[in-house]
């Protein structure tokens, strides 16, 4: 009986050490995300001061924007749940790729046809480069462009400052969350042996009574 006290005892202090070490982190955590976010916001005053207020704002958006951030979210063992920041590449440096292997592949093409047919070997090279400069003009699109360049070819330091600061801010965020989930399911399952010493301190108090 003693040694089974003793065990409780020992799972209960362990389970303490720990929600104490989440809420440590957690507490870092959310100090740096303040620090990063402050920093964001003051980088971006600095680029509307430099640049002007209309420069910098909701205005230079694109028409239409795609997220280059997706958050993941599942489900692990004991009701915990992470969230996980997935990065993707804007299409401008997807578009780039395709354009320099189809370039490659066109190339080859063309050497094949010339050997058959020379006469339209002309007519076909206008064909087959009308493609690559519909790509170029689609690339050129608001839409297709890395965020930074809604505001301008040449942005101060300061505006790819503020990018690098949010996009930490992100990753942070998503880690806040899982920190914060784990800390849950540590303060329910401490809630759960403090009961359950509780109920077998209560039964075993009448039976030293009735000794």
């Amino acid at each position: 009986m003693t040694e089974m006290r003793a065990d409780q005892h020992l799972r209960l202090d362990e389970q303490l050490l720990l929600f104490m070490d989440q809420l440590e982190a957690l507490e870092e955590k959310r100090q740096k995300l303040n620090s990063l976010i402050e920093e964001g916001w003051f980088s971006i005053a600095k680029t509307r001061y430099s640049m002007g207020n209309k420069q910098v704002s909701a205005l230079q958006y694109a028409s239409e924007m795609e997220p280059l951030v997706h958050v993941e979210a599942s489900l692990l063992e004991g009701g915990t749940a992470e969230f996980k920041c997935e990065r993707r590449k804007n299409k401008t440096e997807e578009l780039k790729n395709n354009t320099v292997e189809d370039i490659g592949a066109k190339e080859t093409g063309l050497r094949r046809r010339i050997n058959t047919k020379q006469k339209g070997v002309k007519e076909e090279e206008e064909e087959e480069t009308d493609p690559q400069v519909k790509t170029t003009a689609e690339s050129s699109t608001p839409e297709h462009r890395e965020p930074l360049k809604w505001f301008g070819i040449l942005v101060p330091q300061s505006l790819k400052q503020a990018q690098s600061a949010f996009k930490e801010v992100i990753t942070l965020s998503a880690e806040i969350a899982s920190l914060q989930s784990e800390i849950l399911a540590t303060r329910k399952e401490m809630q759960a042996q403090v009961k359950e010493k509780q109920e077998k301190t209560e039964k075993t108090q009448p039976e030293i009574k009735e000794e």
